[in-house]
């Protein structure tokens, strides 16, 4: 038994809006993930600061760019949009365990709504996964 579903074709505006909301957080986690992986001082001083020892930065750097790439990949970015999501739970629930002000534990949920919202611009199937109506 298999569901044949017609895709309704995405317009250029949705499209590139899809690719504007997502794509900024996106180029910011991929830039947040490369600076894992470099370890400035001060990456290495936050991370420690946050609870965390310095051996699971480079972990956390190329786990980030891995769900990242797979977001910014139309054919497997609902999957890296999963991914992500659970990427920024964990950063939410880290600046929360720390005491961390509302700017800090608000910033990775703001970025999830952010990366699925270009998604759903841009993804007419989770438009009819997901239908938003007046």
């Amino acid at each position: 038994m298999s569901a044949i579903v017609e895709r309704a074709p995405v317009s250029k505006g949705a499209y590139w809006a899809g690719y504007i909301v997502g794509g900024l957080p996106a180029l910011f986690l991929l830039m947040d993930g490369g600076m894992k992986l470099a370890k400035p001082s001060f990456v290495v001083e936050a991370t420690t600061k946050l609870g965390y020892s310095e051996n699971v930065i480079l972990p956390l750097g190329i786990v980030l760019l891995l769900c990242t790439v797979l977001y910014l990949v139309p054919f497997t970015a609902v999957l890296g949009a999963i991914l992500l999501t659970g990427y920024l739970g964990g950063a939410v629930a880290t600046h929360v365990r720390a005491g961390a002000g509302a700017f800090e534990i608000l910033f990775p949920i703001v970025f999830g709504i952010l990366l699925w919202g270009g998604l759903y611009f841009r993804d007419p199937a989770l438009r009819l996964l997901l239908p938003l109506r007046r």
